[in-house]
């Protein structure tokens, strides 16, 4: 009876630990025997696709928003605290760009919404944009260009750490450029930054691939302007004291 059950369960993609499911579940009748088991299932399978879109994600550490201080982060008129914790700007396809000095909280705050994202059941990516610009030149050199960009397409959600840490060079800029447009009025992204528009210029090699890029992006975007000391200068300092 055992290996019938292992059968079937293998055959329809149920999970392993039915048995162990069914042991849990009070017989009051066939109808809500059914119900709860297919519910019990229902929530296994979700908690598995969330653990693989989590891994998926790349984050390097997951955060949350637990405990998350939200003071000195300047928003914009249109954008509340509660809109962005309810991901609203994924929903309408907007994005947002985090602007600040190093260490004020940016990606902590990038990576919490994604999770909070991967929990709602979308599909985020996280780069930085060099990572990003490694795996396209590396996918054009092994033919797999267009199987990367088919994994953007896929995202709800696509966050692109330190932006403009470092300059890029002119095919790297074009990549970029071509990621961009891929998802303009089509997904969501998240930049984190601590340079000005004006200076982009500088890291985007030419400057009309600039303003095409900065166009597509604050088209439908929100600014959030992090106007506070590093955490990380903070947490320092707290220690020596």
């Amino acid at each position: 009876m055992i290996d019938k059950i292992k059968f079937y369960q293998k055959k329809l993609s149920i999970s392993n630990s039915l048995m162990d499911i069914c042991d849990g579940l009070e017989f009051r009748s066939k109808e809500q025997f059914l119900m709860d088991l297919l519910e019990e299932l229902y929530k296994e399978r979700l908690e598995r696709s969330r653990e693989r879109k989590l891994k998926a994600a790349k984050f390097p550490v997951v955060k949350t928003l637990n405990g998350y201080d939200f003071t000195d982060i300047i928003f914009p008129e249109k954008l509340t605290i509660e809109q962005l914790k309810g991901l609203n700007f994924i929903e309408n396809k907007e994005n947002l760009i985090f602007y600040g000095g190093p260490g004020a909280g940016k990606t902590h705050l990038g990576i919490a919404l994604g999770t909070m994202a991967i929990n709602n059941q979308k599909s985020v990516l996280f780069y930085t944009v060099h990572s990003l610009i490694n795996e396209l030149v590396k996918a054009k050199e092994e033919h797999s260009h267009e199987k990367l960009m088919k994994k953007i397409e896929k995202a709800d959600l696509l966050i692109l750490d330190e932006w403009g840490y470092l300059p890029l060079h002119q095919e790297g800029a074009r990549l970029l450029f071509e990621v961009i447009s891929l998802c303009y009025e089509r997904k969501s992204i998240i930049i984190t930054t601590n340079m000005e528009f004006n200076h982009w210029k500088n890291f985007l090699f030419d400057e009309k691939l600039t303003v095409a890029i900065i166009d597509r992006l604050v088209h439908h975007s929100h600014l959030l302007f992090f106007d506070r000391e590093s955490h990380r200068k903070k947490h320092a300092l707290m220690k020596q004291g």
